[in-house]
């Protein structure tokens, strides 16, 4: 599943897929999330693609596309009910996608993967390529994880192409809101340090004391 032509092509040399594939999901992504998601998943595809680069990695581009694009969606009000992770729900939509346009099984894995562990540190690294810079992508625009990576030209290239005003106190806000009703799923991952933050009264589940709660007599 590889591109060979270009919609749109950053001066940081990176290409977005130009297929059919790529630009429905282009499109069902820009009708379906905020502008703040929307621009920081481009810009998860193209900080991904770069990190790709900079390991020597050879990953499928319109792989990495999808998982960029997708893995934010489950953040949507759709979603705040749904009992599950977000990340859980983003990989099942663009699961759904993908089988509805007959991709093969195997690449949907790969992007299924890639979503519901880009909030996963210490994992993905060592997985497919598509896997790991899905998540390198994220950790580049979110958390600066890597920022010397990326020269400077291009990263402001990417952001004069999809800018982040005042970013960090936005995409927080979009956390907070994304799993404020279902606080449970936060238990062990990043999101408990959000809402820890960001949502008065937010009880962090505690892993030692689940394990003495537990009904086992010892």
């Amino acid at each position: 599943m590889t591109s060979d032509t270009t919609s749109e092509t950053a001066p940081a040399g990176v290409s977005v897929p130009d297929t059919k594939l790529a630009r429905e999901a282009t499109a069902l992504v820009r009708d379906t999330v905020s502008e703040l998601i929307y621009h920081h998943s481009r810009r998860v595809f193209f900080f991904g693609s770069l990190q790709g680069r900079n390991r020597d990695l050879s990953f499928d581009p319109e792989l990495l596309y999808i998982g960029a694009m997708f893995h934010d969606l489950g953040l949507g009000e759709a979603f705040h009910g749904s009992g599950r992770r977000f990340e859980v729900d983003s990989a099942d939509e663009a699961r759904r996608f993908l089988r509805g346009h007959g991709v093969p099984e195997d690449s949907i894995r790969r992007v299924w993967t890639a979503i519901a562990l880009h909030t996963t540190p210490g994992v993905p690294e060592y997985m497919e390529p598509e896997v790991a810079l899905v998540t390198a992508g994220v950790e580049y625009d979110v958390l600066g994880i890597g920022y010397g990576d990326v020269g400077d030209a291009d990263r402001a290239a990417i952001t004069t192409l999809h800018p982040r005003p005042d970013f960090k106190r936005r995409i927080l806000g979009a956390f907070t809101d994304g799993v404020r009703a279902k606080p449970e799923t936060t238990f062990g991952n990043v999101k408990a340090d959000v809402l820890a933050a960001y949502l008065p009264g937010f009880e962090r589940g505690d892993f030692v004391t689940t394990i003495l709660d537990s009904p086992w007599p010892e």
